[in-house]
């Protein structure tokens, strides 16, 4: 098998149609096996407020009762996941949509208690390759959305980066892989008013001065733990920035390294 790309898009892209749109072309085209993975945008807050269900938040992470994993699995599993493999169909792009649950390919445990119960949200413990091998080695894309499961019957909300993150380590224990972080912004920037301000390389000792200096923070912070995370277990290469980083070697963007 060929280097295979894994690939998270953000919310961003995900509630933008035009943005979407030409990502899943752009997507479409990408040779060699590839896995797609997308969070979940606006649209499960959207329904819930909709519904009369109380969206709960704490440090920009969403608390996962029982009728918000309802709502987060219609959402994620179903509208947005089917769309997404829709159109891929659409571009010529074979693609079978997954949650964690589907041929076991992931399998969380619930958070565990600690300062905050943040209700369904499952930490993943292993990744089953062999089924998304069978796939891949058949020109067929899988295309993950962040719902996974604990093997007795319980589904859990889980972070898309951490899904990402974890797929790759899975695969790179067997065949070379690079992970991508898509979403809106250049990359990892110095000045988060400057899109021009992208931070090219980042590793483990210019990360905690970026962490110490308060450059990196908030919602970037998980996302790079995940970046590291996935360097440290032998994945050839993980970049973040806008999509167009995935289609040229020009395109500004961050590349971590150890």
């Amino acid at each position: 098998m060929q280097t295979l790309k894994v690939i998270k898009i953000g919310g961003n892209i995900i509630d933008d149609k035009q943005a979407l749109h030409h990502f899943l072309e752009d997507f479409s085209k990408i040779k060699g096996p590839k896995i797609l993975v997308h969070g979940g945008g606006k649209l499960a807050t959207k329904l819930a407020n909709q519904m009369g269900v109380e969206v709960k938040m704490t440090n920009g992470r969403r608390i996962t009762d029982a009728d918000t994993l309802d709502i987060t699995t219609m959402v994620y599993a179903g509208k947005i996941n089917k769309n997404i493999v829709a159109k891929l169909q659409a571009n010529r792009c074979n693609a079978i949509g997954f949650s964690g649950a589907d041929g076991n390919a992931i399998v969380s445990e619930k958070r565990p208690l600690k300062d905050i119960d943040y209700g369904f949200v499952g930490d993943v413990l292993k990744v089953n390759t062999n089924i998304l091998e069978v796939l891949l080695n058949n020109k067929v894309t899988p295309v993950f959305c962040a719902i996974t499961h604990d093997e007795n019957g319980q589904l859990f909300n889980t972070n898309a980066d951490t899904i990402a993150s974890e797929l790759a380590i899975g695969f790179a224990k067997k065949i070379q892989t690079e992970l991508y972080y898509c979403f809106e912004k250049n990359g990892v920037l110095q000045n988060v008013d400057d899109d021009d301000s992208v931070i090219e390389n980042i590793n483990s000792e210019n990360y905690k001065i970026l962490i110490n200096d308060g450059i990196i923070a908030d919602g970037m912070l998980p996302k790079l733990n995940n970046c590291f995370h996935a360097i440290k277990h032998n994945v050839h290469k993980v970049c973040i920035g806008k999509p167009e980083m995935l289609f040229s070697l020009h395109t500004k963007h961050t590349t971590i390294q150890a």
